[in-house]
């Protein structure tokens, strides 16, 4: 009929011919962070960002350029005004510790920052909390500083010259 011959297509052997499937067995050693003996600690460095909007725990290692892992409060929490809560901050440092402790990570050194700058200097209500939890979470706490920027001179500050304006 002016068609396209069909010729009958190659017979693939059933799965009863077919010769069993030689599957290898490896056993992978998976291990993830250093490898280090028994009740050696192993050092990371926290930064605890703590502004009046929000907070952020952030671990990394030492020298600070190998972000481990980064948890904000605004992640845990859906409402917006509760991101900067103590609760929040809670919630998203024992995530932080978790996460450590698969990473082989058992130590943390804290560095703790405000907003800074020309603007506030104190750490938002976040810090305490997820500072505490850090520690309750079985992380061991070496140093402890504060790196909130200090300006020597600052440019000039919001709010004009009669300032805000309750």
């Amino acid at each position: 009929t002016g068609g396209i011959p069909l010729e009958p297509l190659p017979v693939t052997p059933t799965p009863e011919k077919m010769p069993p499937k030689r599957v290898k067995q490896q056993e992978e050693n998976v291990s993830l962070g250093p490898a280090t003996r028994e009740g050696e600690l192993v050092w990371g460095v926290a930064h605890i960002f703590a502004s009046f909007n929000d907070t952020f725990v952030h671990v990394t290692d030492l020298s600070g350029k190998e972000t481990l892992v980064r948890v904000t409060g605004g992640m845990k929490v859906k409402a917006d005004r509760d991101e900067s809560s103590p609760y929040a901050a809670m919630l998203a440092a024992q995530d932080v510790a978790v996460r450590c402790k698969e990473l082989g990570v058992s130590a943390l050194h804290i560095k703790l920052r405000a907003t800074g700058g020309n603007r506030t200097k104190t750490p938002g209500p976040g810090a305490q909390s997820a500072l505490r939890a850090l520690a309750r979470a079985g992380l061991k706490i070496g140093r402890i500083e504060d790196v909130t920027p200090i300006p020597t001179d600052s440019t000039r500050r919001k709010g004009g010259r009669r300032g805000r304006r309750l």
